[in-house]
């Protein structure tokens, strides 16, 4: 069997390691630096300008929204019209823009940017976006892609996904208790029914983000039905009434601002049927088709950090002189 990578995965490899060598690497120094700044100044959770100012160049190099798998075709026809994949005019070839890469394309790619934690973003290749955007490209109507997924693939906006609770193990997501309840809907002048969101969540990650413009949300639409079918995900704009961000959770003391893991609290959170994703009771389908794909990009920029980390105690292991 042949492991050896393709040659568009090649080009995209040297394009990117030159991009981190050139933009990337230099501008950790100042990451730091304007977190703490933020963090002093009593502004935490501000968007970064450093990373601000890398996204273009990285959309100029051909180097955007890299993660797009080949079924994403709504997407991938976004990214034709409007640039999304390499920042460039509608009319040059498709050959120019970097979008429909398989996981196996992907993952190499995944790993370089995996080496600096906050590279990805430049790239617009973060989580929780890149799943969410996958979601909205597989599963989202129209209106979900006009809304939404424009503005995700172009990085006008950022976005959660609410699914782990702190009440059950959420690890087994047939666990999930949020209720999702379908009503008469009520607002004047609009007819059909409205789901009324109710539950707590906790790591929800994204959320902490002042940009967070969107969530999606897994939860239980009928505890009656088969055990896999209990679930559904739907759209919450996140200025919807009665969604609470309550705290950042932390891990060793860090609290990954300025996105955040968040606790969110829903409470009579009403919206539209059409809001639903897919349909009742498919949320576990949902969750494959976005999580599967995820835990390979995260475990490939796992592997990135931790070969980078290697690579600097070898470094210092053959330059370091003790004992005279």
């Amino acid at each position: 069997m042949d492991f050896g990578y393709s040659p568009r995965t090649q080009d995209l490899q040297a394009r990117l390691n030159a991009f981190m060598a050139e933009h990337v690497y230099p501008a950790e120094a100042r990451y730091f630096a304007e977190i703490e700044a933020n963090t002093q100044a009593g502004k935490r959770w501000t968007p970064l300008q450093v990373i601000e100012e890398l996204k273009p160049k990285a959309r100029a190099a051909g180097l955007w929204n890299l993660f797009l798998p080949p079924s994403a075709e709504g997407a991938h026809s976004h990214a034709r019209a409007e640039g999304a994949g390499g920042g460039a005019s509608a009319d040059k070839s498709d050959a120019e823009f970097t979008f429909g890469l398989s996981n196996q394309d992907y993952a190499p790619l995944a790993e370089i940017m995996g080496a600096v934690p906050w590279s990805p973003e430049v790239f617009n290749c973060s989580a929780p976006d890149t799943g969410n955007m996958e979601v909205f490209a597989r599963y989202g109507t129209a209106e979900h892609k006009a809304r939404w997924l424009k503005p995700l693939l172009d990085g006008k906006i950022r976005s959660a996904f609410a699914m782990t609770e702190p009440a059950v193990a959420s690890s087994d997501a047939t666990n999930i208790e949020a209720d999702i309840r379908r009503e008469p809907g009520r607002e004047p002048g609009r007819d059909g029914d409205d789901y009324v969101i109710n539950g707590r969540k906790w790591w929800t990650s994204g959320a902490g983000d002042p940009r967070c413009a969107v969530y999606i949300f897994m939860g239980k639409t009928d505890a009656s039905a088969p055990r896999h079918s209990q679930q559904s995900m739907i759209v919450l704009p996140a200025d919807t009434p009665g969604i609470t961000v309550l705290r950042p959770l932390t891990v060793f003391g860090y609290d990954d601002a300025p996105h955040g893991h968040m606790e969110v609290d829903f409470k009579n959170v009403r919206v539209p049927a059409s809001a639903i994703l897919l349909g009742e009771g498919r949320g576990f389908e949902i969750a494959q088709g976005r999580l599967g794909p995820g835990r390979i990009h995260h475990c490939m920029r796992l592997i990135g950090i931790a070969e980078r980390a290697l690579k600097l105690m070898c470094q210092r292991a053959v330059s370091r002189t003790a004992f005279g």
